[in-house]
């Protein structure tokens, strides 16, 4: 979700500013992929390199996990979205973490939408992380498998996305699902996250619509159920 900067800077006000519109797009976003029949949204709220940015936008986007979840945990567990939080929660604040379980506990049950919010993440780390695993279980090298690796990823529950999409003009992943990625059809688009809308999500649909995907074998055709 890029661009929230760019997009304040724009219209003169502060970066914090930008990063509200942009929650207010997420949940746009979510909105319309429910619509659209989209089964798991991973979206990147807070990558494990962002906290090299100014100190007041990073206590600003920590405060804005908790204005997010007073102001829109309801409506999403009222859709039947379930939320899930997957980064490294070690660096954050007990309050973040709190909004975290509080957001991860009040959906628990539902069975609709599976947002995934990365936050203090990074496709790096997840694969040490998944690997340490493997290896304080026991495993052995010729055990380690990339099954078996899988199934210790962070988002082991989630099946692979079939669709990346990155805004705000850039054309790199940015340590973002490098494990899971590996057959993703990519959009990037030069749209601000604070300005992508339904429109957006349907272009991005219909680019993928139009995609060969083959995984190494024969075309395969069908509808893009998983979105990062």
């Amino acid at each position: 979700m890029d661009g929230n900067g760019r997009w304040a800077k724009k219209r003169f006000m502060p970066r914090v500013v930008g990063h509200k519109a942009g929650m207010d797009a997420l949940i746009r976003v979510v909105d319309h992929c429910q619509k659209r029949g989209v089964e798991y949204l991973t979206v990147y709220a807070f990558s494990s390199e962002n906290w090299k940015r100014p100190e007041d936008e990073v206590s600003g986007l920590m405060n804005l996990v908790l204005v997010g979840v007073a102001k829109y945990l309801g409506k999403l567990a009222s859709q039947g979205v379930r939320v899930r939080i997957v980064g490294d929660r070690s660096a954050v604040s007990e309050k973040v973490r709190a909004a975290w379980n509080q957001s991860e506990a009040d959906t628990a049950a539902n069975t609709g939408l599976v947002l995934t919010v990365c936050f203090n993440y990074g496709g790096r780390w997840d694969i040490v992380q998944a690997a340490r695993r493997a290896m304080a279980e026991g495993l052995s090298p010729e055990q380690l498998t990339e099954e078996a690796l899988s199934a210790r990823m962070s988002l082991a529950y989630a099946p692979d996305p079939d669709l990346f999409i990155r805004t705000g003009g850039e054309l790199r992943v940015s340590n973002y699902l490098l494990w899971q990625i590996a057959y993703a059809e990519f959009h990037f688009s030069d749209c601000l996250w604070p300005d992508f809308d339904e429109r957006e999500v349907d272009r991005a649909l219909a680019a993928y619509a139009g995609r060969d995907r083959r995984f190494g074998g024969v075309k395969t055709t069908g509808s893009a159920s998983s979105i990062a």
